[in-house]
């Protein structure tokens, strides 16, 4: 498999022109990874991280769970940890620095193809948020597991309990903040409307008739923003769609490929589906509102909140 791969994709905000670019490979199968394991065909260091996170309401304990089964050789990424701790918000992204030291201590070098896999029952569910931080922070040689634990299991490729002990590596990091969106720019959004916003939560959280899964955070949405929950960007047996398909999702929901988009979701996690899919049919500069909608309820107008039901915080 080739990890490199020339994509052509529609350019410019009108002209539908046609633009070729290179692209690293974001989804690699369960073969591969085995067979990479075994052997240096890639030519690069390959590190597995299991990036399994999970919402408190879910009762699943990520890092215990990776230290009973997980696959050999793979080091275990915390979504918490490696992010501003100082910051009110759940798991925003923590500085250049702060995030070099962290995967440099799980074995990360900035020659290794880093390969990102989670456990849940989707297949994947969290893992492409740390495939877009990686991206995020200047490192392209980054792929997802397709189908991630789950698919693993299925095909018969063997877990192990056996500690993880990741050799330290150096790792350089330099942000590009194109890939990053803020409170700031999503609320000058509503009256400029230089970008669109897809959000990956569910239906009724983004409608506002169904929960939000955090204390004091009601559900609804941001206005003008589209609604594409990030399980509809996977298949009923937790695959990656295929990039025909997820086109044709992004069209029947009116997002225009050729134009700035930006993904948001609860808390900056599976909006990175999103970033994934428009990735996968040759756009890769899709921004992700790191606050997410957490932030956006905490701080937004009342009017800038849109719910089609009324609940006690608003």
């Amino acid at each position: 498999m080739k990890l490199l791969f020339m994509v052509r994709s529609e350019s410019g905000q009108d002209t539908g022109t046609m633009s070729q670019q290179l692209l690293y490979r974001a989804l690699v199968s369960a073969k591969w990874v085995s067979e990479a394991i075994k052997s240096s065909q890639t030519g690069l260091a390959v590190q597995l991280l299991d990036a399994s996170w999970y919402l408190p309401k879910m009762k699943r304990n990520p890092r215990r769970e990776f230290e009973e089964r997980h696959i050999p050789g793979a080091a275990f990424f915390d979504i918490d940890q490696c992010s501003d701790r100082t910051s009110p918000y759940d798991h925003m992204l923590p500085s250049a620095g702060e995030f070099a030291e962290y995967v440099g201590k799980l074995g990360v070098g900035s020659n290794a193809h880093v390969v990102v896999y989670d456990a849940s029952d989707q297949g994947l569910f969290s893992a492409p948020r740390v495939w877009w931080m990686f991206r995020a922070f200047g490192h392209d040689a980054v792929s997802l597991l397709d189908g991630g634990l789950k698919n693993w299991m299925r095909e018969g490729f063997p877990v192990t309990s056996q500690k993880s002990r990741p050799v330290p590596a150096e790792f350089h990091a330099t942000l590009d903040n194109s890939l990053v969106k803020t409170h700031e720019d999503i609320k000058e959004n509503i009256e400029s409307c230089r970008f669109q916003v897809v959000d990956a939560r569910s239906v009724g959280r983004f409608q506002g008739t169904e929960e939000e899964p955090r204390e004091g955070i009601e559900p609804g949405h941001i206005p003008g923003s589209v609604n594409i929950p990030f399980t509809e960007f996977l298949t009923e047996a937790g695959m990656e769609k295929s990039p025909e398909n997820i086109h044709s999702l992004f069209q029947e929901r009116k997002v225009d490929l050729k134009k700035p988009l930006v993904a948001t979701c609860g808390s900056g996690v599976t909006a990175c589906h999103v970033a994934l899919g428009a990735y996968l049919c040759g756009k890769p500069d899709v921004a992700i509102y790191d606050g997410a909608w957490v932030e956006w309820f905490m701080r937004a107008l009342p009017e800038h909140i849109i719910s089609e039901r009324r609940w006690k915080n608003l």
